[in-house]
């Protein structure tokens, strides 16, 4: 038996692209639209980018609803086909939700400064020099790798795997997986090591080696801190995040589609 989501006050949000403003055009006049402070569902139009600006909104208005996308963008993992004609409404009462959390990244700089940061896709080392970064890496509490020598490493979740994480050669995850993405960046050594596939519950460290010498920045989706001496990334179950998917939205034929595209 299906059940249905009781969304009635909708928000319409659109990127800036050309694609989403047309659509936001198109779809404006069809309905008492709701400001999103107001709204129980926001309709997201763009890419993948747009939902994740939009995502991270939410978290930083205290305020999380709901987010069903239309793709107007490139990608669209994230994403519904965009439809122009039907009930807007309608769709995303019948479409079935996707719980995803989010990394909490809990940093420290060399200078001893603390920071805490959410990413919802990746937590991204980078090296900030000409020289390649030197890494510690450890999960559930024991050193994994004493010493990665590499461009950088990232922590993927399944809706991040898609992005940097696959560019990187990281492999793709299903949103419904409880796993994360460790994949190095151009690693020198140990040069065979191509990353790892984690339970979501183990906690990941890294602690930077020769942090004067060789610097490291941590980036968690856009948000960059330089500098860093030591980060620790774990999901942060209290603020789950909703995705809406179409019930013909094959989630599994598209991850198996993006690992064969040439």
């Amino acid at each position: 038996m299906t059940t249905e989501n009781a969304f009635v006050r909708p928000a319409l949000l659109a990127s800036d692209a050309d694609l989403a403003q047309e659509a936001y055009r198109e779809l404006v006049g069809t309905y008492d639209w709701a400001p999103i402070e107001e709204a129980d569902v926001a309709i997201v139009l763009g890419g993948d980018g747009f939902m994740l600006q939009t995502l991270h909104s939410m978290i930083d208005a205290g305020r999380i609803i709901p987010a069903y996308g239309m793709n107007r963008g490139t990608v669209g993992f994230m994403m519904n086909r965009y439809r122009k004609s039907g009930n807007l409404l309608a769709q995303t009462k019948r479409a079935r939700p996707f719980k995803i959390a989010p990394l909490r990244m809990d940093a420290v700089t060399q200078s001893g400064e603390h920071h805490t940061f959410l990413a919802i896709n990746e937590v991204s080392l980078l090296r900030e020099m000409r020289q390649t970064a030197k890494i510690e890496v450890s999960v559930n509490g024991r050193v994994r790798i004493k010493q990665l020598v590499c461009d950088g490493v990232l922590l993927s979740t399944p809706a991040g795997s898609t992005a940097y994480n696959l560019s990187a050669n990281g492999p793709i995850l299903p949103l419904d997986s409880e796993l994360l993405a460790l994949t190095p960046i151009s690693p020198f050594r140990p040069r065979r090591w191509n990353g790892a596939i984690l339970p979501d519950r183990l906690p990941v460290k890294f602690r930077i080696l020769e942090a004067a010498k060789r610097p490291v920045s941590a980036v968690a989706d856009q948000r960059e801190l330089r500098d860093i001496a030591e980060v620790t990334l774990t999901i942060e179950r209290d603020t789950e995040l909703t995705l809406l998917f179409d019930p013909g939205h094959s989630l599994d034929e598209r991850i198996v589609s993006e690992q064969f595209a040439i």
